[in-house]
């Protein structure tokens, strides 16, 4: 399993379209990607999982992704988050 802790930097937070740039990007990996903020751990392919963790500007997330291709995945997970969904 590959972990990495990322904090979210674009001021609106990980509001409805972050959130589907996270879930579309993670499904392009065969890889199980989790997200989890808080204890609350969601599934990283779904969106509505992911829209509940309410993830605000300054919180940290820890992304964890198992299989294949799971650095690849949360390598590219987290520049996503790091240059702040490109808003």
């Amino acid at each position: 399993m590959v972990e990495r802790t990322v904090t979210i930097r674009n001021e609106l937070g990980m509001h409805a379209r972050p959130a589907a740039q996270f879930v579309r990007l993670a499904s392009t990996f065969g890889a199980r990607v989790e997200i989890e903020r808080d204890g609350m751990a969601v599934n990283g392919k779904s969106i509505m999982g992911v829209m509940m963790l309410a993830a605000e500007c300054g919180c940290e997330l820890t992304l964890r992704a198992e299989g294949d291709d799971a650095e690849a995945a949360v390598t590219a997970l987290g520049e996503l988050v790091d240059r702040g969904f490109g808003e």
